[in-house]
């Protein structure tokens, strides 16, 4: 199904909203051609709402042949007055505009969209403009004191709409609404579920890769252990997981990584130690930008070496300077014939294999015309003259959808439930550049963090709490009885579904004065620890 995005805040959410039914969703934006849009095969189509009214100079239209192609379509807000204006219906000035939580009296309790539902519903609307009169054909099933037009449909053409915006949890029916028309209204199965994206994806890498054999870029977190794991169910030896240590990680991390994820899948890795190309490459950088983009080079060119190394001739080293190898296999053997047979090092590395999701992907301006927010290192961040073609599975799932897959696959719940961590690591929660000092204070102090989060029990009611060091910036303070001069460092606990929005996470007060003072105590660069309060939008999750 697709969203067509006319600059609604909420488009993504329509998005999981449908996915949530059980249906395959995808946003494209308004601007791109009915041909184009019906060229994709859609089943259904959703009209999002947008921040303009309809007679807005330049405001968003909505050609009417993508309401005459036979395709059933579910006007929202926006969408809704938009598909009044092309059917040549009426939308008015009324003066009348509801903001808000509202009451909506539905007209026909045995219509499409609401059949079985109750008269009087709570929704949330946000219109100036209103429908005063439906266009020919449809009838009208709901109404509001603002809106004497609220929603209308007509089964035979298979068009529906309403004035609110059902995809919010304010809409008490919301998604009752959404699912009588994907289901009922457009007759779509809901049968879009974890086993069958293992499904297709496995059928979907399995054609591209062929005989070719492949590296994974894993980093331990969830998103690329769970990508590891579905090329790996797809072409088994042909994979070869690169791990580069570059220095940025967390305390314990590289360990963690090389003997769980190993364990745990019997893959075989190669594990790089990068840590000095990494730290001389930001040397001096303070610009977030320009440090997504170096780790991003830096990344690849990791691998391009690690893809050399894997093809020299039998009696060269395995997996080149800096490099070792790790299986799950208790005598230190490589797992499978994989990377380590002598038929497979005949054939060039071929492909990369990235753990990008969705929202990185929208983040990064992608997927549906958005603004740049900021570059993630496998979207935008990767250099010009990329050697590999990129295998990237997840790329259209949320990490919600994500985790669900990985325990289809059966990764080991400790890390599907891992809370997020950035590929470009600490190297974004240091604001300013990156030194061997800044990374060891940051260390510390984010250890302390999650001891403390995880003894109070509280790793699975946060989405992921970055520690951030503020190395450009210095506080004045008092610690034994003396003058100090030290550096903040932040807290930001964050509560989100799929990180495309997010707030703050409301931390025991307890919890969060045992972490400040430990963190004062045991790190002595540190005298002050200050908590983020800001959701998403308008703050992004990392500072950085």
């Amino acid at each position: 199904m697709l969203v067509v995005d006319f600059g609604a805040q909420y488009a993504q959410l329509i998005a999981r909203r449908v996915r949530e039914a059980n249906v395959y969703s995808e946003v494209v934006p308004h601007t791109m051609p009915v041909a184009a849009m019906l060229a994709k095969n859609p089943a259904a189509i959703v009209l999002s709402g947008g921040p303009s009214s309809v007679y807005a100079e330049g405001a968003p239209s909505l050609d009417v042949a993508l309401l005459t192609a036979g395709v059933p379509v579910f006007g929202m807000c926006y969408g809704f007055q938009a598909m009044v204006q092309a059917l040549g219906g009426t939308v008015a000035h009324t003066g009348l505009g509801e903001y808000g939580s509202t009451q909506a009296t539905v007209l026909d309790l045995t219509s499409t969209l609401f059949n079985g539902q109750v008269a009087e519903q709570s929704v949330w609307m946000s219109h100036g403009d209103s429908v005063t009169a439906a266009p020919a054909g449809m009838k009208v099933t709901a109404s509001s004191a603002g809106a004497p037009v609220a929603a209308f449909e007509d089964d035979e053409r298979r068009l529906y709409g309403v004035q609110w915006h059902p995809e919010v949890l304010h809409t008490t029916y919301g998604q009752r609404v959404l699912e009588n028309f994907l289901i009922h209204g457009a007759g779509l199965a809901a049968d879009w579920t974890a086993s069958n994206v293992v499904e297709d994806q496995v059928a979907a890498v399995r054609a591209q890769i062929g005989s070719s054999r492949v590296l994974c870029a894993l980093s331990g977190g969830v998103d690329s252990s769970v990508a590891a794991a579905l090329v790996q169910r797809a072409v088994g030896d042909q994979l070869t997981c690169v791990f580069v240590d570059h220095g940025l990680l967390r305390s314990g991390e590289a360990e963690q990584v090389e003997q769980e994820f190993v364990a745990a899948t019997g893959v075989s890795l190669v594990v790089v130690d990068a840590r000095e190309q990494f730290l001389n490459a930001l040397a001096g950088v303070s610009d977030p930008e320009q440090k997504r983009k170096i780790i991003g080079r830096e990344f690849i060119r990791c691998f391009e070496q690690a893809a050399r190394d894997l093809v020299r001739p039998a009696d060269s080293t395995a997996a080149g300077s800096g490099a070792r190898t790790s299986t799950g296999q208790s005598d230190g053997t490589r797992a499978g014939s994989g990377a380590g047979s002598t038929d497979a090092a005949r054939h060039p590395v071929e492909w990369l294999v990235q753990g990008t999701l969705y929202p990185d992907v929208v983040e990064s301006g992608g997927g549906s015309g958005t603004a740049n927010i900021k570059s993630h290192h496998n979207v935008g961040g990767l250099p010009d003259d990329l050697q590999f073609k990129l295998i990237e599975p997840l790329r259209m799932l949320f990490k919600d959808e994500v985790r669900q897959v990985g325990l289809e696959l059966g990764v080991p719940e400790a890390i599907v439930w891992r809370q997020p961590f950035p590929g470009p690591g600490l190297a974004i929660r240091i604001v300013g550049a990156v030194t061997a000092q800044r990374l060891s204070i940051l260390r510390a102090a984010d250890a302390i963090s999650r001891e403390e989060l995880t003894s109070a029990g509280l790793d699975r009611d946060i989405w992921q709490c970055p520690v951030v060091l503020l190395a450009d910036v210095r506080s004045v303070g008092v610690q034994g009885d003396g003058r100090t001069y030290g550096h903040p460092i932040v807290l930001r606990p964050v509560s989100s579904e799929d990180a495309m929005t997010a707030d703050w996470t409301r931390v025991p007060y307890d919890v969060l004065a045992r972490i400040s003072t430990r963190i004062t105590n045991e790190v002595p660069e540190v005298n002050r620890v200050v908590l983020d309060v800001t959701s998403k939008p308008p703050g992004t999750i990392e500072w950085e």
